[in-house]
């Protein structure tokens, strides 16, 4: 293990700490993307009336609301101390870095970006890369150097 590594976030070897992530995390999509559509809502309200107070030009971000609401959810969920977001958390799985660093707010948005990226290019490809990989990383898990873990 590096200096830099930090043990409480390392990848764990263990082939167990990877056994069903790739099941647990489709049911952690839907789940964190009903609980984004949630949060789209009380959003919407108050880039109501912050449109209202700047004089209309608030307006122009609704096109944009669902991106920038799950941008900052998985930012401050997958990047907080839980390393997780709540999807993740209910059915028993986080993520963590290959070079053991903790994931931050900027490495969770580029994660769910390249994700969204990926998955508008590549759709079958990214969850059968999941498949064939070691540890079960997906496409943009590959790319970013993160890995899916069952929590402990």
């Amino acid at each position: 293990m590096s200096l830099n590594q930090n043990p409480l976030y390392a990848a764990p070897d263990d082939w167990r700490a990877y056994s069903g992530v790739l099941s647990r995390r489709v049911f952690a999509f839907i789940l964190d993307y009903v609980i984004i559509a949630l949060l789209c809502i009380p959003a919407a309200i108050i880039l109501f009336f912050v449109s209202i107070a700047t004089l209309g030009l608030g307006f122009f971000l609704y096109p944009a609301l669902y991106v920038i609401v799950a941008g900052i959810y998985f930012g401050l969920t997958v990047g907080g101390p839980s390393q997780a977001s709540l999807g993740m958390r209910a059915m028993g799985i986080s993520m963590a870095r290959v070079d053991g660093q903790r994931i931050d707010f900027l490495t969770a948005i580029v994660h769910l970006a390249l994700f969204w990226i990926l998955n508008s290019v590549l759709t079958p490809l990214i969850l059968l890369v999941g498949l064939f990989t070691e540890r079960s990383r997906l496409l943009h898990d590959l790319l970013i150097g993160t890995v899916t873990v069952r929590a402990l």
